[in-house]
């Protein structure tokens, strides 16, 4: 699956020439012009020898070595530094891809002058300045002749003075009226180059994405992350909902069912007809009532709703067989899904603790970083676990 982002997708949309995103674009093209002219320079030193040969080769003129060698020389050293002059312009760009894209860009860590030359980072970042000194100026220079074209479309009417014939693309007109048709279309090509130069600034950013972006499966793993957060919160406000249903709802009427069954079991003689099967439908109710209890526990456990993270593991050691010992330095409140699957981790470990390790005493530890929970489980066991071996 493809996802469109920043003008890529806007250009998809209905309003894309309402919206902000033609001027981004706009702001994008027009700061591209210096660092594709500072580009195209070097590319005029690399590309002077082939020149100067072709040139030479179809005059049959003899080439002066010593002119073609220090041209050589330069462009050959042009070449070699290109991953040093492209470590500046790649900075540059990544922070202008912020126009047209809103994704983050990755930049490769610095590791030396040398790493420059001997990783693909300092390559592809030479890569891309190769692509601003020759394919962006041959696409924004054909974009820029199409642009002169519509004006000279659009100007018609006030350059053919009716004097001298003036020529608008493939024909001639000498009077304003024969050139008002071709205004008209001019005006009606605005918002066709409008899109054009949009696709231009889209394909020329996917390009330095591509070349500068130094974990090009990032972005898609950080939309596949926040999905899964996404419907890990939908799952746990619909599991709260389960549950809140079930204990609020189906429990007191179950609690009353069962009450109402006992009571009729007074009210019949043990000899009646009704009073065996009415016995076997209260015992049915009181195990429902246990297995729905159950239920309603097992999705959140009871002791994390009533006494939080650290008081609920508390209450796991103090019904351990093994003496535990819980450290919590928990300073900021943990999400429910995390205090859940840490619950469930340390009830887990300790039952392990207490039916393999044979171990003495056990510590239970909590520590809140920044951005983790970190669950410790220790004990003085014999140890010895080996996945081999089950």
């Amino acid at each position: 699956m493809t996802i469109d982002h920043g003008l890529a997708g806007a250009l998809r949309g209905r309003r894309y020439l309402l919206s902000a995103w033609p001027w981004r674009a706009l702001a994008y093209s027009v700061t591209t012009l210096p660092l594709a002219g500072a580009a195209a320079l070097g590319a005029a030193v690399v590309a002077a020898p082939l020149i100067l040969v072709a040139g030479a080769m179809r005059q049959d003129r003899p080439v002066d070595a010593a002119v073609l060698a220090v041209l050589a020389v330069l462009a050959l050293t042009v070449v070699a530094f290109a991953p040093l002059a492209g470590a500046p312009v790649a900075a540059v760009e990544r922070w202008r891809l912020g126009l047209v894209d809103d994704r983050p860009v990755t930049a490769p860590r610095w590791r030396g002058l040398v790493a420059r030359f001997t990783t693909a980072d300092g390559w592809r970042e030479g890569a891309y300045l190769a692509v601003l000194g020759v394919a962006v100026p041959l696409a924004y220079g054909m974009f820029g002749l199409l642009v002169l074209l519509d004006v000279a479309l659009v100007a018609g009417p006030w350059l053919a003075d009716g004097e001298d014939r003036i020529v608008l693309i493939w024909t001639t007109v000498g009077s304003p009226a024969e050139a008002a048709p071709y205004a008209v279309a001019g005006l009606l090509a605005v918002p066709a180059l409008v899109y054009l130069a949009g696709l231009l600034v889209a394909a020329q950013a996917a390009v330095a994405r591509l070349l500068l972006d130094d974990a090009p499966g990032g972005t898609a793993l950080r939309e596949v992350t926040r999905s899964r957060a996404r419907l890990v919160s939908a799952y746990e406000a619909e599991r709260r909902r389960v549950e809140r249903d079930v204990h609020d709802g189906v429990q007191p009427r179950l609690t009353s069912l069962t009450l109402q069954l006992g009571l009729a079991r007074l009210d019949v003689s043990d000899d009646s007809p009704a009073a065996k099967p009415l016995a076997a439908a209260h015992e049915q109710a009181k195990d429902l009532m246990v297995t729905l209890r159950g239920i309603v526990q097992g999705i959140r456990p009871q002791q994390l709703t009533e006494l939080g993270l650290a008081a609920a593991v508390g209450d796991l050691a103090a019904r351990s067989v093994v003496p535990v010992t819980v450290h919590a330095d928990l300073t900021r409140p943990v999400p429910d899904l995390v205090e859940t699957t840490a619950w469930y981790v340390v009830s887990e470990t300790l039952g392990n603790v207490a039916r393999h390790s044979g171990a003495g005493r056990a510590e239970v530890r909590l520590t809140r970083t920044d951005r983790l929970l970190v669950v410790e489980v220790r004990d003085d066991g014999r140890g010895g676990a080996d996945p081999a071996r089950g």
